[in-house]
């Protein structure tokens, strides 16, 4: 008797429908399943539906997938709400402060995390006992691995030392006996690398299923995880870059060729990748997102309740809308441009971004409402500086993001009201501009910097023709909107800066910039500074202060040491 857990899910990410309880209540009996309903091809089939679900059924508004939450830890976004006590735990992060082990946020995060390697990982054991006449047993097979790479993924970018759940066959007391220290961080990586490695031989490069990810999407994840790899911190007293590794760096300039990416390409407006109606979902730059739904014969559909916080509060309009996730006068200045047309790389804060006088790459206008321009491009709700736009009456400015959120002239259509405010707008986890970027990192950090250049101006090309939302900005509302790409040679640190500084303006606002923060050694300078020049700007950071080799990972939760029968170690710096 081969005896399979699962769990039986409601909703699926892969297309978005809610027929998965019913197949799994039909097909796959409760408890311990005979060697014959084990190697049915069906039930297979149902575990594997289910563990993509998860990633739709078990976000939560303060544990997204996303990261949207965890991101209020750089310097794009202020957490927001309504004060300081609104969300209490995030604001600890947000000024690294009063951080607890015993945090709820701190276990929960790590909890929905494993509970998704865990059906991956119930999908694969099956999968491993199905017929060999199931035609698509190893394509799935390769799902699941590129899932349980995300998992891991995701948990490793915010507690560093994991336990590695890869043995789908683990025994309960063998799983009780994992520890979080038995691999390097080198060694976790190439954990992550193995399974996507499996997916990458296998997947094709086209799916059926949007939310199936193809060859493509593990060449995308490869070169991310690799790129991750690359900046060692493999010195267990310090969180600090020991290294940089050529051979690593190789691997993300093989896992991004352009070669690999046939079926994909940048879209030709930025904005595109951000937009719920259906004509724009899952256009050619993304190459693996989380699909959700609507009008799918459910009370609300399947869609993404992760970003309710975001939404501002109109009357009405979004009336309840908490407003979380607030862009920050920092990000704002970047997107300043000089009279070259290029950012201005150093001193960019000195005086902040002045829609009068500043020039601005077109992007800001993309990822940022401000007072007096219309919110979400909708004349009819035009931004000011009063508690509409700011639940705290300014504490954390008034600025919104537009990246997570729908104008509200869809309402009722692509933003639905429940207990908080949902859309069915994708979440791309893997965009093609991510992958230019990531390719010019690698050649910038090889000293090939001429091919990291241009690679850039790709990025910078798309982003001046990124206007179709805007293109009247300039005269109704006296914005100036100003880019050109880089021209001539620059020296390898040069060439480093730029797509750094090119990174934090293409992926403003969407959760990746604490982490790339991290990977680059650079969190503590970066992070220190912004907090003494964000005062004037936003008060809460009079007692914020990033501790080196401490608050680069979130600490190990409580109640996962506890149950740990001593098997894991706490991260450094004092928790």
């Amino acid at each position: 008797m081969k005896k399979i857990i699962y769990t039986v899910c409601a909703i699926c990410a892969i297309c978005g429908l809610t027929a998965c309880s019913d197949f799994l209540d039909e097909h796959v009996p409760q408890g311990t399943l005979s060697d014959e309903q084990v190697k049915d091809p069906k039930n297979a089939e149902a575990m594997v539906v289910s563990a993509y679900a998860i990633y739709t059924t078990a976000e939560d508004i303060n544990s997204s997938f996303s990261m949207w939450n965890f991101d209020v830890r750089s310097d794009d976004a202020y957490k927001g709400g309504s004060g300081t006590s609104d969300g209490d735990v995030f604001h600890q992060l947000e000024v690294q402060q009063g951080v607890l082990t015993t945090n709820w946020n701190i276990n929960d995060m790590w909890v929905r995390l494993y509970n998704s390697i865990s059906r991956v990982n119930s999908a694969i054991a099956l999968l491993n006992e199905s017929s060999d006449s199931y035609a698509m047993k190893h394509q799935r097979m390769a799902e699941m691995k590129f899932l349980r790479a995300y998992g891991h993924f995701l948990l490793k970018r915010l507690y560093k030392h994991i336990p590695f759940v890869v043995n789908e066959n683990l025994t309960y007391d063998e799983y009780n006996q994992l520890s979080n220290t038995t691999s390097t961080n080198d060694e976790g990586w190439q954990l992550i690398i193995n399974d996507l490695m499996e997916a990458y031989n296998t997947l094709p490069e086209t799916q059926a299923d949007k939310g199936r990810p193809t060859k493509a999407s593990a060449a995308a994840f490869l070169a991310k995880v690799y790129l991750y790899k690359a900046y060692h911190q493999d010195d267990e007293k310090t969180n600090q870059v020991t290294s940089i590794n050529k051979e690593d760096l190789e691997k993300v300039i093989e896992f991004t060729n352009p070669a690999l990416y046939k079926n994909y390409g940048l879209e030709d407006d930025i904005h595109n990748n951000f937009r719920p109606e259906e004509q724009y979902e899952n256009g050619k730059e993304s190459l693996w997102a989380i699909q959700y739904s609507r009008n799918d014969g459910s009370t609300y559909g399947n869609l993404n309740w992760s970003y309710g916080l975001i939404v501002p509060n109109i009357p009405g309009a979004t009336d309840g809308g908490c407003d979380f996730y607030k862009p920050s006068q920092n990000l704002v200045n970047a997107y300043k441009t000089g009279n070259d047309g290029l950012p201005i790389l150093d001193g960019f804060n000195d005086k902040n971004y002045d829609k009068a006088t500043d020039n601005a790459d077109p992007r800001l206008f993309l990822t940022v409402g401000m007072p007096g321009l219309p919110y979400m491009f909708n004349k009819n709700f035009m931004m000011d500086e009063t508690s509409i736009w700011s639940r705290s009456n300014g504490l954390y400015g008034y600025y919104v993001t537009l990246k997570q959120n729908v104008d509200p002239a869809l309402i009722g259509s692509y933003l639905i009201k429940g207990s908080y405010w949902a859309s069915s707008m994708n979440r791309i986890v893997f965009r093609y501009a991510d992958v230019i970027l990531e390719r010019a990192e690698a050649y910038a950090q090889l000293g090939n910097t001429d091919e990291a250049i241009k690679l850039v101006n790709q990025i910078r090309t798309r982003a001046a023709s990124s206007t179709q939302m805007i293109s009247n900005y300039q005269n109704l509302y006296g914005v100036k909107m100003y880019i050109t790409n880089y021209r001539g040679s620059y020296s390898k640190e040069d060439a480093i800066k730029i797509v750094k500084m090119e990174r934090r303006l293409e992926l403003g606002m969407e959760g990746e910039r604490f982490f790339d923060l991290v990977r680059w050694g650079d969190a503590s300078t970066v992070l220190n500074k912004y907090y003494a020049e964000e005062i004037n700007d936003c008060s809460i950071y009079n007692s914020a202060h990033f501790t080196a080799n401490k608050d680069e990972y979130l600490p190990i939760p409580f109640a996962q040491i506890s149950a740990s029968n001593g098997n894991y170690t706490q991260n450094i710096g004092n928790w």
